[in-house]
């Protein structure tokens, strides 16, 4: 099978090339996308590699060649390489076909394992895309979404493959982690993004008025019904509904919502007639829907007809690497025409990372806005909240058992004992549910792939025979 290495650094374009080869691939390697296209016109290729920054007389970057594989070649599998890795990259590189986004400096065992599971999965997945874009030199979304985590990147390439489908999706995590900005993503890469994407904060309508305005309801219905009233659902057809706050509504409401969903029907507050309305549902909360289920406030029928794909956001805290570029983003929003760009001190930085943010990104934000008004043009310490200014640095609230000194050296464990031990005390607690260890570590779900692999391999081969099933069960369909 063949397989080509496109980027203008030679020593990670040789790398990559070298590991593929010991997998047995037949190898190209092309330093630009000129040089790339020659290549695509003259034979057919099974997997690429390709750098995002590329450098050549066209400037054309990787995302081009991504568009112009996916048009001629539908069948290859592109992987996309990236020193500027972003959790948006992620998600418009694999919504738009790559089959994988890789952030440099990676393993090189992630080329192996991408390797193996293309030859394995020889029915790819084929999309093509009409036409030819002008590419800029360096890649920009129109999709509002900052983030560079490891943490970030991984939901948003899941983010990427949901869009495409006409799946519910359940987006859960903490109050102001960005999920109706994430459900906006959802919507712009989706078929639907032409039509109407109407959110609908649940937990903010009265629960004896939520039917009439999500479903409408007939004149003369209840007092003060003088007209037929069309409901957001019917407003979304064709398009988009959000339903944040999902667990706020009413266990009576809940069995019409499940009807929607079911029949693709609502009935209006006082109708005898059914609507159809071909409508896309994304729902969220920051409760813990199955603890809401079991003390029976939330349907079962319901959570599982909703949570198709389920994406938990990370708060703010477990994606540090996230707060630098979110404040550039933010602060960048406050200036006015005519007025210096806001920066910040490194001190006033140091204090931002090391915040715990309870808010989230909704309050980095509001922080970030009132630390601008209060500057003359660079935040210092002082123009930063107080709980902020005073919040203990989080080295001094570790504290560390002592160790006693009649131990011997036998009972002391290395740290790759005591990471095995942890792994399996935490994944014996989440009932072997890979994706909850993950949240209780504060990795992501690779990463914890990485920890099986290191302390059980057959926990790790089992994962990946299962993850490439699933992966070819959804090419097929």
């Amino acid at each position: 099978m063949k397989a080509l290495v496109i980027d203008d650094e030679d020593l990670v374009r040789d790398n990559v090339a070298e590991a593929l080869r010991a997998e047995g691939w037949a190898v190209r390697e092309a330093d630009s996308a000129e040089r790339a296209y020659e290549l695509l016109s003259k034979e057919p290729w099974e997997l690429v590699f390709c750098d995002v920054m590329l450098g050549g007389p066209g400037h054309q970057d990787g995302f081009a060649v991504l568009r112009r594989f996916t048009a001629e070649q539908p069948t290859a599998q592109i992987v996309l390489m990236t020193g500027h890795g972003s959790a948006v990259g992620a998600l418009d590189a694999v919504s738009s076909g790559a089959y994988d986004y890789l952030m440099k400096p990676f393993d090189i065992d992630d080329v192996r394992t991408i390797s193996q599971a293309v030859r394995r999965n020889v029915e790819k997945r084929a999309q093509a895309v009409a036409g030819e874009l002008p590419a800029p030199p360096a890649y920009v979304s129109d999709i509002d979404l900052v983030g560079r985590s490891a943490a970030f990147v991984e939901i948003m390439k899941l983010v990427g493959r949901v869009a495409t489908t006409n799946l519910p999706v359940l987006i859960t995590g903490e109050s102001g982690t960005g999920k109706e900005v994430v459900a906006r993503a959802i919507h712009r890469r989706s078929p639907r993004a032409a039509a109407s994407f109407v959110a609908v904060n649940c937990g903010a309508i009265p629960a004896g008025l939520i039917e009439s305005e999500l479903f409408g309801h007939a004149r003369g219905s209840f007092t003060g019904a003088t007209g037929e009233r069309r409901g957001l659902w019917q407003e979304a057809d064709g398009g988009t509904v959000f339903l944040d706050e999902i667990t706020e509504t009413t266990l009576a409401f809940q069995v019409k919502l499940l009807r929607a969903l079911q029949q693709g029907e609502i009935r209006r507050v006082g109708s005898n007639h059914n609507l159809r309305i071909d409508a896309r549902v994304i729902a969220a909360t920051n409760d813990d829907v199955e603890i809401e289920m079991r003390e029976g406030r939330f349907r079962q029928d319901l959570l599982y007809r909703l949570n198709a794909v389920t994406l938990h956001l990370p708060p703010l805290r477990e994606r540090r690497e996230d707060i630098r570029p979110l404040v550039t983003r933010f602060a960048e929003r406050v200036v006015r025409p005519g007025v210096p760009p806001v920066s910040f001190s490194p001190e006033a930085l140091e204090l931002l990372e090391n915040y715990s943010w309870p808010g989230n990104i909704r309050e980095l934000e509001n922080a970030v806005a009132r630390a601008a008004a209060l500057s003359d043009h660079i935040v210092r310490p002082q123009h930063l909240p107080e709980r902020v200014r005073e919040f203990p640095d989080s080295i001094d609230q570790l504290t560390v058992a002592p160790v006693q000194s009649d131990a011997e050296p036998s009972e002391l464990l290395s740290l790759a004992e005591l990471e095995r031990r942890h792994v399996s005390r935490v994944l014996a607690h989440t009932g072997g549910n890979k994706q909850a260890a993950a949240r209780i570590l504060g990795v992501d779900r690779t990463t914890l792939q990485r920890m099986l692999k290191r302390h059980h391999p057959e926990e790790g081969e089992s994962e990946d025979t299962a993850n490439q099933a699933a992966a070819g069960a959804g090419d097929e369909n």
